[in-house]
């Protein structure tokens, strides 16, 4: 156990932090798999707007420190490749 209080305040930070983090880490799985669902009906249209809600997320998800850049990068990439064959 921690003996300082620094390391308890740590303790508590974490478990804070580790709550809001993988809220905003199911937040951004949400959003992608809105995109998958839209692209497996096929619909160009649906499948196009949760594109476009779905980028600032993973965006947002980097500036936040949940996401690592490049993962985010090849998801968009992999995503809009995806819609654009539609």
């Amino acid at each position: 156990m921690a003996n300082t209080p620094q390391a308890r305040k740590r303790i508590r930070r974490n478990e804070n932090r580790a709550e809001i983090n993988g809220a905003r880490v199911s937040r951004i799985r949400s959003f992608v798999k809105k995109v998958e669902t839209a692209l497996a009906t096929g619909d160009r249209a649906a499948a196009q707007t949760a594109l476009q809600q779905a980028q600032p997320e993973l965006a947002r998800g980097v500036a936040r420190g949940v996401v690592h850049k490049n993962t985010a990068a090849r998801k968009m990439s992999r995503l809009s490749k995806r819609v654009a064959a539609l």
